[in-house]
């Protein structure tokens, strides 16, 4: 029989069995070479990826991983006698040779809603103007005006951590518009309004709880549970997945993340973290260049990072080129083709393998049983091992959702619990443009009054003036020089108390008393 789950140097994945392969066993020390788990749903991918989160937690590799359809998260309690697929599993352990035995792994729930898990947040200058770009689907002339904001919120020292930052910044842009056009290009205030609108529609799809502090401390997901195992950390993304720019927004800024943060550790026994990307056709789906381009640089060259990324998705083609053919590990279960374009999508995902002499590719991808697959895992000095018709093991972890009672247990003995359940709001770019507007408004008030009062004491002394002529037996002049001046003087004083109740006058008390937020 097989050891349970994996070795010091492998990942029991299946195999043997009548006209099956060997045992086939992912090596550790390429697991940081990436892979694809692809199939048609229903085909048994979940449990391929819970088998292989499983595999690298023995293994003491902390793994990342998405929950979009709630399932995942029975791999913190070990299976039972009592499921139903208990005997089929039993059977299948027999027949492929593995001495199964039900065991938990340690897991952390996480949740951006923070309703299933720990909250999960970065904040607005951590997640950059390219992915908020992505994520709010702006326009190249948008997604200009939002790299704007953020160069002056640089220059200016104010930090944007939250929505309500990036809100008032922009509103900052709108109102100052002709300024900083002057200074970074066109900035027109159209774009800042469909800028603004694009982030109310997050708002309403909860996307705002996401944003701010204290943000996700990297080191929290990869972590090890005090006998050895490498924690699981599993993201509650059920709901998440009712705003799907934003789950694969997450998991690209996390990626980047971890790709910024980490440092080189070359070619390792095995693989500092596994981070699983499921449904990864939504990080694809209309992405512009710039955004393919991130996602391949990262995926190139985190591996020297010692992290290993393995997209799981329904169709191969569903993955660019550039990307797939990074992937060293795979797991391909059945493809079906009821029309042509599915024909040439299975032939297309059959020649992506090392051809096996003992069947044609294509069509064992086609008929593949739930639960089979077409394996190939990369073999001694990184070479592409040959396509093997495969019999993926059973989970040793329960197969299917806990209840809210036992993830609730969980999350309240929880490593990190506490960390992150109370927002923070620290003093920011909205705090700071706030203070500088209230205080510019204060000041112009000051400058009215000041105004008025400089107003009331000129028509004071022209009434005395007035008087004093009078009583020297002076005639009125109503005309002449001295007159005309001051005609002139209450005419500009009249003005300038009006201008000052008017956005232009507004603009002129902020010309005299200095740039509204050019004090720091």
């Amino acid at each position: 029989m097989a050891e349970q789950g994996s070795t010091e140097d492998s990942i029991f994945v299946g195999g043997g069995g009548e006209g099956h392969a060997v045992p086939q066993r992912l090596l550790l020390r390429y697991g940081n070479r990436h892979g694809l788990i692809a199939g048609a749903t229903g085909t048994g991918k979940t449990v391929t990826l819970q088998i292989l989160a499983e595999g690298f937690s023995a293994a003491g590799v902390p793994v990342f991983l998405s929950d979009v359809k709630g399932d995942l998260s029975g791999i913190a309690v070990a299976g039972s006698a009592d499921h139903k697929l208990h005997e089929a599993f039993m059977k299948r352990s027999q027949t492929i040779g593995l001495d199964l035995k039900y065991r938990a792994f340690p897991v952390i729930f996480w949740d951006l809603f923070g309703e299933k898990g720990h909250p999960v947040r970065a904040t607005v200058e951590e997640m950059g103007p390219l992915l908020l770009s992505r994520l709010l689907e702006l326009t190249e002339a948008q997604e200009g005006v939002l790299n704007v904001a953020f160069r002056l919120a640089d220059e200016e020292g104010l930090a944007l951590l939250d929505l309500k930052d990036l809100q008032a910044l922009l509103t900052f842009v709108a109102e100052n518009a002709r300024e900083i056009s002057a200074r970074y290009g066109l900035v027109a205030r159209d774009s800042v309004g469909a800028i603004q609108r694009r982030l109310l529609v997050l708002e309403n799809q909860g996307g705002a709880g996401f944003f701010g502090e204290p943000a996700l401390d990297l080191a929290d997901l990869m972590t090890v549970s005090p006998d050895g195992m490498g924690r699981i950390s599993i993201l509650a993304a059920d709901r998440l997945m009712n705003a799907p720019r934003l789950y694969a927004t997450f998991l690209l800024w996390l990626l980047s993340e971890l790709f910024e943060a980490l440092p080189e550790v070359g070619d390792p026994e095995k693989p500092r973290l596994v981070f699983f990307f499921d449904e990864a056709h939504l990080l694809f789906n209309d992405a512009p260049k710039a955004l393919i381009s991130r996602v391949e640089q990262v995926a190139r060259l985190i591996r020297s990072k010692g992290v290993g990324v393995y997209f799981i998705t329904q169709n191969p083609a569903d993955v660019p080129d550039t990307i797939l053919s990074q992937l060293g590990n795979r797991v391909q279960h059945a493809l079906r083709a009821f029309t042509a374009k599915d024909q040439k999508d299975l032939a297309k995902a059959a020649e992506t393998y090392r051809p096996n002499p003992a069947f044609r590719i294509d069509e064992a991808i086609r008929d593949l049983a739930t639960g089979e697959a077409v394996t190939s895992f990369l073999e001694a000095k990184g070479i592409p091992g040959i396509a093997q018709r495969t019999l993926i093991r059973p989970p040793s972890s329960m197969l299917g959702p806990i209840g809210d009672d036992v993830r609730a247990s969980i999350i309240a003995a929880s490593p990190v619990r506490g960390k992150y359940d109370t927002p923070l709001d620290r003093d920011s770019a909205y705090e700071r443009l706030r203070a500088r507007t209230e205080a510019a408004a204060a000041e112009a008030a000051r400058a009215r009054e000041r105004m008025e009062e400089e107003k009331r004491e000129f028509e004071r002394a022209r009434r005395y003036d007035g008087r004093n002529n009078g009583e020297a037996g002076a005639k009125p002049r109503t005309s002449g020089g001295g007159s005309r001046s001051d005609s002139i003087s209450t005419a500009f004083a009249k003005s300038f108390a009006r201008q000052l109740g008017t956005r232009s006058g507004q603009a002129l008390v902020r010309g005299i008393l200095g740039s509204l937020f050019g004090k720091r």
